[in-house]
């Protein structure tokens, strides 16, 4: 476990997170900063998209279950164990992969939309191993790129999420992990069975409530404390530049922690890179690929910019990074210093909301990429899938969260680099559908269409008109 750790410090503090940062500013850059210039047109395409016509499944919809996928564990077990490791300077460093990660979420959910398929029940699925496999003619590297989201995302990160939810409970209750984990396991194969379709629909009534919910709480937390808000801001940059930082009886950190600890965890809370919002995002039915990409960039934002800010505040202005504690139980614990004995049942309600819903979107993650390789043969494999899967589950309740982060971060660093790969091949497509649908819309056109019924790897894509619906 130490070399692993060794490994993963060396791949996130030096290799995987300057992959990151430059994808994204070379996206930032040659599409002219769509996360900022375009940001509320995108506000305008989450109000086009709230509903889905005759069945299908509407882009606000995918959006939901986008967020709930990313904004569960990430956002509160994530955004504690930067801090513990990394030290206040993290928060600062995770608010970069946001700003940087939202053009990356925007062009994985273009790709995933321009290069997905339909399925014998009608809806779509899409992803990094679709447009690597369609984009780069590399059917191999597709093959391998799906094999590790299977294990990495489908039973890893899936992991996280019942050995949290079953600490939170543990933290309020004296009963053992197993318990919940195998409450947990039940309820997601009543969700996931349902397929996609319930999926999505399950999101939609679920994370709107839960997001406003704890963002209100930590609101209440932060105005409770706001004179405590210029020093904590001051803290988080001082410590992100120094090193040097301290608070409570936290001891210092130094840059390359807050650097890989922010980079690896922002990463988590938004899933910016790891090529997963090419996959949730790919099953929406949109007139053109842009407006669900807009969306996509709207979750990144709303999961890393504001929920895990909430997060950090609550734990920075408690002063509980002294106690010794990781992951959610350090997050109770400073819920408890703010509200009391129910400030740990609090965190327990977010984290089995936020955490079920991550737990659903990467059973479907994985379920998806069996689907990819086992093509007209995967629903015997997916059966299959979800009894380990459930197993694995129960298992990872009682087992150590730095055992399970370390597996996490390893595999994560081999999607990433692959995805990035892709990324960087398959900008001239991004960009096409981008210019098109901007052509469209200074051409008057209110809602800019995309004919799909169109090969993109047969146009021209130099000619920005061709791929206009008539």
């Amino acid at each position: 476990m130490e070399l692993l750790n060794k490994v993963n410090d060396f791949l996130w503090g030096s290799f995987i997170a300057y992959l990151l940062l430059g994808v994204g500013a070379f996206y930032t850059i040659r599409l002219g900063v769509p996360q900022l210039r375009h940001f509320g047109h995108a506000v305008k395409c989450m109000k086009k998209n709230l509903r889905g016509k005759d069945g299908d499944i509407s882009g606000f919809s995918t959006l939901c279950a986008a967020i709930g996928g990313q904004v569960g564990t990430g956002s509160l077990v994530g955004v504690a164990s930067a801090l513990a490791a990394g030290g206040p300077g993290a928060i600062f460093w995770m608010w970069v992969t946001a700003l940087l990660g939202m053009v990356i979420t925007f062009a994985e959910t273009t790709l995933g939309q321009l290069f997905r398929e339909k399925i014998e029940d009608g809806t779509y699925r899409g992803g990094p191993a679709h447009y690597i496999e369609k984009g780069l003619n590399n059917r191999a590297l597709a093959m391998i790129i799906a094999i590790c989201y299977i294990f990495a995302v489908g039973l890893f990160i899936a992991s996280i999420q019942t050995n949290s939810i079953a600490n939170s409970f543990t933290g309020v209750v004296d009963i053992h992990p197993i318990i919940p984990g195998i409450a947990v396991v039940i309820l997601t194969a009543i969700v996931i069975i349902g397929g996609v379709k319930r999926l999505v629909d399950f999101s939609t009534l679920i994370v709107p409530f839960m997001a406003l919910t704890f963002i209100a709480i930590t609101l209440f937390i932060v105005i409770t404390n706001i004179t405590q808000l210029p020093a904590v801001l001051s803290l988080i940059f001082e410590s992100a530049f120094t090193g040097h930082a301290v608070i409570g009886g936290a001891i210092g950190h130094t840059i390359m922690e807050a650097f890989r600890h922010g980079i690896a965890r922002g990463l988590f809370s938004n899933d910016a890179g790891n090529g997963v919002a090419g996959m949730m995002h790919a099953a929406a039915d949109v007139k053109h690929p842009i407006e669900q990409s807009f969306l996509a960039m709207l979750g990144t934002f709303i999961t890393t910019i504001i929920i895990c800010s909430c997060t950090a505040f609550a734990l920075l202005m408690t002063d509980v990074l002294g106690t010794g504690l990781t992951g959610i139980n350090l997050l109770q614990e400073a819920f408890f210093v703010a509200l009391g004995s129910a400030g740990k049942w609090i965190v327990f309600g977010a984290m089995f909301l936020f955490g079920f819903t991550t737990l659903l979107a990467d059973i479907f993650y994985g379920e998806t990429n069996i689907r990819y390789v086992f093509k007209k043969n995967a629903t015997p494999i997916i059966w299959i899938y979800r009894i380990i899967a459930a197993g694995v589950l129960i298992l990872s309740s009682v087992v150590p969260l730095t055992t399970i982060w370390a597996s996490v971060d390893f595999m994560l660093a081999i999607i990433v680099f692959i995805n990035v790969y892709a990324l960087f091949g398959l900008f001239k497509y991004v960009r096409y559908a981008y210019k098109n649908y901007m052509h469209q819309l200074k051409s008057d056109v209110k809602e800019p269409e995309w004919n799909k019924e169109l090969d993109v790897t047969t146009i021209n894509l130099d000619n920005i008109d061709e791929a206009t619906r008539k």
